[in-house]
């Protein structure tokens, strides 16, 4: 489990530019599996405001992207691409109704990377279940992502330089819905995480099960963004010596979306 760390001993993590989308009035019948109502647009809108003065206070240059009526879930657009500070990947997300949403994001990536890889069918593969640990992926098979998804973004990463593992998920949605990288080894994990023998090398914050929807945290540069009213884990976070932001996120968690859903970090 997590050791006291000096806070003057975190290295920081560089981000420097950060995509988002502001999310349409179609997002209210966008997919969900969750059983907690339909989203207020305008506190949504609000929330959505709130993420992005949040990633500016982190000190990066945010590409804001228009709403887009076609695509209900399209501010989720971290499931769109997996993005290095070298290449981009543009995914191939596993839910029909999202598929085209790379078609929107490609030319957007082109005014960031001069190479960019694309994940080809049959293979699917959502963002979200892509998890980068420093040079290490891990890539998580879900009811998004399949193995010759996640095979194909293995072989590219591999070809790059880095390492990469592939995870079968037994409880969460995607990778990232339980379990977080805030650099300095340590990770943020919760449920089927917690003892997962590929992640047995980091240090451990642990979120209990009443608070799970708090592991989809994401550090950007100086900061650690979490979702509001999970005092325990902001504890942990802070007790870790980082600094945190929190933020309300109900309309999002409405339909199966976290922190880390709502942005591409590079």
């Amino acid at each position: 489990m997590l050791k006291n760390v000096n806070p003057g001993t975190l290295e920081k993590v560089i981000f420097r530019n950060v995509i988002v989308k502001t999310p349409g009035k179609s997002y209210v019948n966008g997919l969900t599996t969750s059983d907690l109502g339909i989203p207020d647009y305008n506190q949504l809108l609000i929330q959505h405001e709130a993420y992005v003065e949040a990633l500016k206070k982190c000190d990066v240059e945010v590409t804001h992207l228009p709403a887009n009526e076609d695509y209900p879930d399209s501010t989720f657009v971290e499931d769109t691409a997996v993005l290095t500070r070298q290449f981009a990947v543009v995914a191939n997300p596993g839910a029909a109704s999202r598929n085209a949403e790379i078609v929107e994001m490609e030319p957007v990536l082109t005014n960031f990377f001069h190479k960019i890889y694309t994940i080809k069918y049959p293979g699917t593969l959502d963002g979200g279940d892509v998890l980068q640990a420093d040079q290490h992926f891990y890539i998580g098979l879900s009811t998004r992502t399949n193995e010759e998804g996640a095979r194909q973004l293995k072989e590219i990463l591999e070809t790059e330089g880095y390492k990469a593992t592939i995870i079968q998920l037994k409880e969460f949605f995607h990778l990232k819905t339980g379990i977080a990288y805030l650099g300095n080894n340590i990770m943020v994990v919760a449920g089927e995480f917690i003892d997962h023998p590929a992640f047995e090398q980091y240090e451990k914050i642990v979120v209990s099960k009443k608070n799970e929807y708090s592991a989809n945290c994401i550090r950007v540069n100086d900061y650690v963004i979490l979702p509001k009213g999970y005092e325990e884990t902001k504890k942990k976070i802070e007790g870790a010596g980082f600094k945190t932001i929190e933020l309300e996120m109900s309309e999002f968690q409405k339909q199966d979306g976290g922190l880390s859903c709502l942005s591409l970090r590079f």
